[in-house]
């Protein structure tokens, strides 16, 4: 932390405070007694910048359009996600900014083509030698319940591939919260069924993919389903949790998981494979195609506004989605935001002249498969990031549902910024009496061991420096409220809200402005 951060808004000696004066005259200017006065006290004067919602909505709107014809999605490694990012390169371009488009080879997975679950109940028609087998074509009388891709079932992240017709009778074991005291080698050669929930009286609740997958691959499954008993629920359907992607840590596996489906259904479909096929005759077919035995490409666009010196910000929002939906919230929002600061910015250089710091709006490809585009970017950059990097700004999920409006969260490991930031707000609740109403803003200072490490700013302040282990870069990240469609199939448009985005898009272009311009 510099000197200037840690004397920020602290008392000042007398004689401090005049040799500032004399530096300022000795450089051809001096703070006036106005100025001085509330650089003392700590007051400062912000500008907002502007922020054109509809803008941003229509921003947006081009970025869903770009999503898989039969899903929404722009999965990582696959042509929606490439295209999306040329397309945000060409926004930086057309907004006037040097822009530029960087291409990273990691680990991903591929979605097929085949995704069926069903459930069979053998019928009655006998026959010659005991008569057809049960749940085969043959078995004529038999009685079949097709489940939706998407709504009903949703693939996660790096699962392999499952072929288990109904006919082969696959077993399916009931593995509770799916905890390691559960019996994971009854499952062997069959399929895990682990319920997902919070955990009660102390215990801890279901543990993450990442550790499921693995004790799956250790115990020979040939699927894992997870029941959906704790997020949404009732919310988006009635009686019901619907079922949402979540990936896992490739880099934990010393062997892809290649051969084991893995799935999340929504609880009223786990109860009927728990009713109808654990505990009754009935048969599952098990059918999942994914590739994720390969690497692939994934993308960052950034346009770069450059400054009278090498100090640098970042601000950054992944662009990427998950592939069983568009995205809208997660991260479509976000990514929207950071291309319409980018245009407020590149007026302002218009306006104002070069900046005294340089500037980079970035989006980020890979980051629902595990933060690469972010992570690779920083292992490329980590030298001047080390040496030039003063603050980094995310956005993700920085919206605000309508009908669910709990307002954002700006929080971060910068104090300097952290005070500059309620600063900001007591300027845009004069600025903008009715947003600032409508959207309660939380601010918040964060240790830097207690930053979280789920979005794109953990490269930045994890991932900097590497030889100084209580050295953390500083960054500041949002958050929005009211998405229950996370992830799901309805993280769409028609719930879009680009109002609400206007108080992290004002709240941190200014204070970039405040930084760049003073």
């Amino acid at each position: 932390m510099s000197e200037w951060s840690r004397s920020f808004g602290k008392p000042t000696s007398t004689i401090f405070v005049v040799g500032m004066i004399v530096m300022g005259a000795a450089g051809g200017g001096f703070l006036f007694r106005d100025d001085l006065a509330k650089w003392v006290t700590g007051e400062q004067e912000y500008e907002l910048i502007d922020f054109d919602s509809n803008q941003t909505r229509a921003y947006a709107q081009g970025l869903v359009d770009l999503g898989d014809p039969d899903w929404g999605g722009r999965l990582s490694g696959t042509v929606e996600e490439e295209n999306a990012a040329q397309s945000i390169k060409t926004n930086f371009s057309n907004s006037g900014l040097p822009s530029t488009l960087e291409e990273f080879e990691v680990p991903l997975y591929y979605m097929g083509n085949t995704f069926e679950m069903m459930i069979c109940i053998p019928g009655n028609v006998g026959g010659i030698f005991g008569g057809p087998a049960p749940c085969s074509v043959a078995d004529l009388d038999r009685d079949e319940v097709q489940f939706e891709h998407r709504s009903d079932f949703v693939v996660q992240g790096y699962s392999g591939s499952v072929n288990i017709p109904a006919s082969s009778d696959v077993q399916v074991i009931d593995l509770a919260m799916g905890n390691e005291t559960q019996d994971w080698s009854a499952a062997s050669n069959g399929i895990g069924l682990v319920w997902l929930l919070d955990g009660d009286n102390g215990q801890p609740g279901t543990e993450s993919n990442t550790i499921l997958m693995k004790r799956a691959q250790e115990n020979g499954l040939r699927g894992l389903i997870v029941v959906n008993s704790r997020q949404n629920c009732d919310e988006l359907v009635s009686d019901d949790c619907v079922p949402y992607s979540k990936s896992l840590d490739i880099t934990e596996f010393e062997e892809r998981p290649y051969d084991i489906g893995f799935v999340m259904v929504s609880r009223s479909l786990g109860e009927s494979i728990r009713d109808e096929v654990v505990n009754s005759e009935g048969m599952l077919e098990f059918r999942i195609e994914v590739d994720n035995q390969n690497n692939g490409n994934v993308h960052v666009p950034c346009g770069i506004i450059e400054g009278e010196t090498e100090q640098l910000v970042v601000v950054g929002a992944h662009h990427d989605t998950v592939y069983n939906g568009q995205g809208a919230v997660d991260n479509t929002a976000g990514t929207a935001t950071v291309m319409e600061m980018a245009r407020q910015f590149g007026l302002l250089q218009e306006e104002l002249g070069d900046p005294g710091l340089t500037i980079y709006f970035c989006t980020w490809g890979g980051e629902e498969e595990g933060l690469w585009g972010s992570s690779e970017w920083v292992i490329k950059h980590r030298e001047m990031l080390e040496d030039n990097l003063r603050l980094y700004i995310n956005l993700d999920m920085n919206h605000v549902d309508a009908e669910r409006n709990s307002g954002v969260t700006l929080q971060g490991n910068s104090a300097t910024d952290v005070k500059h930031i309620e600063g900001l707000v007591v300027e845009f609740a004069n600025s903008y009496p009715e947003l600032y109403e409508k959207y309660s803003i939380i601010v918040r200072e964060l240790d830097s061991d207690q930053m979280p490490d789920n979005s794109d700013h953990a490269p930045f302040v994890f991932g900097i420096h590497q030889e100084e282990a209580d050295e953390f870069g500083l960054a500041m990240i949002c958050y929005g409220s009211g998405s229950s469609e996370y992830h799901t199939y309805l993280d769409n448009m028609d719930r879009f809200n680009e109002e609400s985005l206007s108080v992290s898009g004002i709240i941190y272009g200014s204070l970039i402005r405040h930084l760049a311009w003073g």
